[in-house]
């Protein structure tokens, strides 16, 4: 994966046994084993267990990690740093059985002049753009039966238009990356919708990546790939670079798609108050801005914890963009990266979204890291509940994995059940909220129904800090 950067050099001296090299035969992604006690303890702030690990491991592979899945930068406040504040005496809560919670989400609608088709939701949640190659078909499959039988949609990600996807989605929207993979005018003009990327949450500036693993004969030939060799997508579109060059794009999408369907922008959250200014003015109907919390199939992991900006306050120089530049009843901003509950999503709508993109909570309804076929998980040298492995194509519950035999464990109808289900009850907990706080839509949820529990939260979104009634810094 890395380029060789030694230029050919030799040692004057004969080279020691591999195991010499890597000093332990344990995994390079955790401790060794058998490490003393005092190790585990660490004896420094800096240096500790983990970061030493770091440096063995570096050490020993030549290059930088890659694993999936998703950050574990614990320094971020998270969506658990802010609380609601329901009505009382200032202002009257809905009855939660008598009185109704209007959850219905419009993508698209504001410019009924350019787009005749925009996309209706029963729900303001949706699944995110993940490739087929990241992700078996099957698993593909069940994300779109459920998705549809809650009335919202899904996304290709990289890689084409997959079958068993468009049969099961009734609303799809079709992705468009710089790779330009299997990219088919017809199927173009059978997407609901059509998202132009040009970053992503867990890994912005880069492209795609797609270890040689999973490039089977099926993504091979649907990518143009020779088969079961690494792939790292281009990072910047090959027809447009600034802003004039977006808005040429657009428009030529709008008159491949006879102006019936909205274009979506889709962007790692990096620097939002600017990229989604641009995004607007360049005629995208929606944005979606993925923080830093979003999950990826497979990238180094240096970029999933160290680059981009939390979710949290995203969202929130997000909306404030597209406030300065009028355009805020126009163009659907969406929310996505790192969002597990009802109760996250329903902050992300109160922070300034019109609708939230999940997609690791989706493939946990799935079934990701559920507690069976534990000798999997054993041999990839983690547990049920601890598995970041997407990357090896060796998913013991057959969700991230071309492996015929453990695609086999993904049943499809089952899953879709469950991602139904999560789908469903994750709206429950948003109108259960948006009752407790006297709102008859879930898009009346605002930034007034939120209290910030700690500084950095507060700081970082312009939430109220709890019993100070005021921004902290602000």
């Amino acid at each position: 994966m890395a380029d060789d950067l030694t230029g050919g050099y030799q040692y004057p001296f004969p080279m020691p046994d591999e195991d010499d090299v890597a000093m332990s035969d344990g995994a390079v992604h955790g401790r060794p084993p058998g490490v003393p006690s005092s190790y585990e303890a660490g004896r420094s702030i800096r240096w500790t267990p983990d970061s030493i690990a770091e440096v063995h491991a570096l050490s020993r592979l030549g290059r930088y990690q890659i694993r999936g899945f998703t950050t574990d930068n614990t320094r971020f406040p998270t969506f658990d740093d802010l609380t609601f504040v329901p009505a009382s005496l200032t202002r009257l809560p809905l009855e939660g059985y008598r009185e109704n919670c209007d959850t219905r989400t419009v993508l698209g609608g504001g410019r009924p002049d350019l787009v005749s088709a925009p996309l209706e939701l029963g729900i303001p949640i949706y699944i995110a753009s993940m490739s087929f190659g990241a992700l078996s078909a099957s698993a593909k499959a069940a994300l779109g039966y459920g998705a549809s039988k809650v009335g919202s949609l899904t996304c290709t990600g990289e890689g084409g238009m997959l079958e068993d996807e468009r049969e099961a989605s009734n609303k799809l929207v079709y992705q468009m990356t710089p790779s330009r993979y299997m990219l088919d005018l017809e199927h173009l003009r059978q997407a609901d919708g059509i998202e132009i990327v040009v970053g992503q949450g867990a890994k912005p500036g880069t492209g795609g990546l797609l270890l040689g693993m999973k490039v089977s004969e099926r993504v091979a030939g649907m990518r143009s790939l020779p088969l079961g060799v690494d792939q790292r997508s281009t990072v910047r579109h090959p027809d447009f670079l600034g802003a004039d060059d977006l808005q040429v794009k657009i428009e030529e999408l709008r008159e491949a798609t006879d102006y019936k369907v909205p274009i979506f922008v889709k962007m790692g959250a990096t620097r939002p108050r600017f990229d989604v200014a641009i995004a607007a003015k360049a005629g995208a109907d929606v944005i979606v801005v993925d923080g830093a919390e979003g999950g990826t199939g497979a990238s180094p992991e240096l970029l999933i914890n160290h680059t981009g900006i939390p979710t949290i306050t995203a969202i929130k120089a997000a909306r404030e963009a597209l406030e300065d530049c009028g355009m805020a009843d126009e163009v659907s901003l969406v929310a996505a990266g790192g969002i597990r509950s009802g109760v996250d999503a329903a902050k992300c709508l109160a922070l300034g979204a019109d609708c939230v993109m999940i997609g690791t909570a989706a493939l946990v309804a799935l079934g990701c890291n559920s507690p069976r076929y534990l000798d999997d998980y054993e041999a990839l040298g983690t547990a049920p509940g601890q598995c970041h492995h997407c990357h090896t194509g060796r998913c013991p519950v057959g969700i991230t994995t071309q492996d015929p035999e453990l695609e086999t464990r993904m049943h499809v109808a089952a899953g879709a059940e469950r991602v139904a289900r999560y789908l469903t009850a994750m709206t429950m907990e948003i109108t259960l909220l948006a009752k407790a706080c006297g709102k008859s839509s879930v898009h009346n949820l605002e930034m007034e129904d939120l209290r910030a529990l700690s500084l950095e939260a507060s700081a970082f979104t312009g939430v109220k800090l709890a019993g100070i009634d005021r921004p902290f810094g602000w």
